[in-house]
């Protein structure tokens, strides 16, 4: 039988009742639910078997919106700016923060929307969130170029924090597991929990899962913004709703789903995020995930056009501009 160990932040909180901390098999972490399943056989699968999307999405020309404009960066509200893909400006309560920051293009990667403003424009940003360790929302370059001139507290998932700070001297860094919690003195009406996502980490074929993923809560005075990171649908969003039963905003990734033999366990489509979103019982919903990487089969723009469609029909979906402010 294999030797099971269970890791977490012996310094942080545990909210959940008998959670004895995330379960590691020979130095890899595992979901106690659902274990990853993608192999070479897959991946061999999906290469070899074509994409029948390939002539739409040869001919799509759809790109995202973006308003270039640092102004929001002066603001005083509380607030949510979309920076493209999973990288998003929050400010609550005055405490400023960077999610999951990717500036530049990836390792053979295009990039297909720009920032709305140059990454020296950011200042005074007190924590940096990162939800895992694949380089699509966890980039040295752009942690490098945002630590110039904002020497911010790190909060990630255990291991990524000690990994991203071996390039980054004097990092201050919190890493969390699922189900904990952290306060930071210096701004006691903030707090971030960490909580389970349905995926998997890693930066290079021989390290995979030697990192946690996860998702963040994000709670000040009024306001609670779920970051929802990286997910495949799955039981674990009812299971937040129930821990947290009054979200008042909930970011939800709605692209990368294409093949969905090789996707469907990791990302989630349009119709599946809206039933995460269901679930959660947030109050509003903000897409994210698409539009800046072209990670998958699916057309750049199709995302985009399904929400829109749901949009159309309800209210409660916000689909911002990548630099447009959403006041909450």
């Amino acid at each position: 039988m294999a030797n099971i160990i269970y890791q977490s932040n012996p310094d942080l909180p545990t909210i959940k009742k008998g959670w004895k901390g995330n379960p590691v098999i020979d130095g890899k972490f595992i979901d106690p639910n659902k274990r990853f399943t993608g192999n070479f056989t897959k991946a061999l699968k999906w290469k070899l078997n074509g994409n029948e999307k390939a002539l739409e999405k040869k001919n799509d020309t759809w790109l995202a919106t973006v308003e270039s404009c640092s102004d929001f960066l002066n603001g005083k509200g509380d607030m949510i700016v979309w920076l493209g893909h999973a990288s998003f400006f929050i400010q609550i309560d005055g405490v400023r923060m960077i999610t999951d920051p990717v500036f530049h293009k990836l390792p053979v990667i295009s990039r297909f929307s720009d920032l709305p403003c140059d990454i020296s424009a950011f200042k005074n940003i007190d924590y940096v969130l990162l939800s895992h360790a694949h380089r699509d929302h966890c980039d040295i370059g752009s942690l490098r170029d945002l630590y110039a001139n904002n020497k911010f507290h790190l909060v990630a998932s255990l291991n990524t924090g000690k990994f991203a700070a071996k390039y980054l001297p004097g990092l201050k860094y919190t890493e969390m597991g699922w189900y904990q919690q952290f306060k930071p003195q210096a701004h006691k009406q903030f707090t971030l929990t960490f909580l389970p996502t349905q995926h998997w980490s890693n930066r290079f074929p021989w390290d995979t899962n030697q990192t946690l993923w996860g998702s963040f809560m994000i709670q000040g005075k009024s306001k609670t913004i779920y970051f929802g990171g990286d997910s495949g649908y799955c039981g674990y969003f009812k299971e937040v709703a129930a821990l947290f039963p009054d979200i008042d905003y909930s970011i939800l990734g709605i692209g990368a789903y294409h093949p969905s033999f090789m996707m469907q366990d990791v990302h989630m489509n349009p119709h599946e995020a809206i039933q995460a979103y269901e679930d959660l019982g947030a109050k509003h919903f903000i897409p994210m995930h698409y539009g800046t990487f072209d990670l998958a089969d699916e057309p750049l723009g199709e995302p985009y056009r399904l929400i829109s469609d749901y949009k159309a029909k309800r209210k409660d979906i916000l689909l911002p501009h990548i630099g447009e402010l959403i006041n909450c």
